[in-house]
């Protein structure tokens, strides 16, 4: 089985596991819009990744309304400022006002 995740998993012990799809279902990447029964390709030695929906159909799909508020909107706070600053997890998950202040070139192959 492989499983496809915009988040964080911990304790996975089996499987093939892609972690940290960017970007993200709640920032309205494709993964939002990944149906039950979808076919999704996964080639781990050419590093790609592929939805097997034809292009008409993902521009007809809307990602769940209830992922975008829930996830995406927030009002203020943390959550705000996370939303409107961190990076995606291909760019590092920095906050994007602090890229280049103190380096940003990432020394190593961390994936």
């Amino acid at each position: 089985m492989v499983r496809v995740c915009d988040g964080r998993m911990s304790g996975t012990a089996y499987g093939t596991v892609v972690l940290h799809v960017a970007p993200e279902a709640a920032a309205g990447g494709p993964l939002a819009l990944v149906r039950t029964g979808d076919v999704i390709s996964l080639d781990v030695g050419a590093r790609r990744i592929d939805l097997e929906v034809p292009a008409d159909e993902l521009a007809a799909r809307t990602p769940n309304a209830a992922t975008v508020e829930g996830f995406a909107n927030p009002r203020r706070g943390w959550e705000r400022l996370y939303v409107d600053h961190v990076q995606q997890a291909d760019k590092g998950a920095d906050l994007d006002f602090l890229v280049g202040s103190s380096g940003s070139e990432v020394s190593r192959e961390s994936h």
